[in-house]
């Protein structure tokens, strides 16, 4: 089954080069090209990706506005951010919306790798993102009384989310604990219902 693409970016050259990158591969299938990110949400719901990518600078839409819009809308669909710079405000900005993780333009070669990685419930990211998420997932949390409450993490889901936030991907951590990644996709989601979080 192929993962289905949606691509949002206002520079026609990149967006056509990422295209011919991604079309290349039998498992990929591009259902969805577009120069702005306005009506976002209805063009998400025309083409149903499994997978945008999308630019964090566009006019009008900007790409963070975007990714707020599709993942309150749609919180199956993973989105990876790409961006020129490693501007680290506006990236920590979209993982904080709702972004999975993202890709920098002048590695597009990577691009393939980052959407195989999200869609099996992995995501790729810095160093300096991982240790952010290591501080705020460390800070004390005052949780209203909440109706799963009881669900605490086991064993495993502390060995499997620790492996997330060093930066393993989900293969390679399927590997480790001897399941399939499709096995170990379930749990992670399974892990996110328990902590209350609706993204990586």
């Amino acid at each position: 089954m192929s993962i289905r693409i949606a691509i949002f970016d206002d520079n026609k050259n990149i967006r056509n080069s990422i295209i011919l990158l991604l079309k290349i591969e039998a498992d990929f299938e591009i259902v969805g090209s577009f120069s702005d990110a306005v009506n976002c949400v209805e063009k998400v719901l025309s083409c149903q990706p499994d997978i945008v990518l999308i630019d964090i600078e566009m006019p009008q839409v900007n790409g963070i506005e975007a990714v707020k819009k599709i993942k309150k809308e749609f919180p199956e669909i993973d989105i990876i951010i790409q961006t020129v710079f490693e501007d680290e405000d506006k990236i920590f900005a979209s993982l904080k919306a709702g972004a999975t993780c993202y890709v920098l333009k002048n590695m597009l070669s990577n691009v393939g790798e980052a959407i195989r990685e999200t869609y099996l419930g992995g995501a790729t990211m810095m160093s300096w993102v991982a240790r952010e998420i290591l501080n705020i997932y460390h800070r004390p949390l005052q949780v209203k009384e909440h109706p799963s409450s009881d669900k605490h993490l086991g064993d495993r889901d502390r060995e499997v989310l620790g492996q997330l936030l060093i930066g393993l991907s989900v293969t390679t951590i399927a590997e480790k604990l001897k399941t399939s990644p499709e096995l170990l996709k379930s749990h992670v989601k399974e892990i996110y219902h328990k902590l209350h979080l609706v993204s990586r």
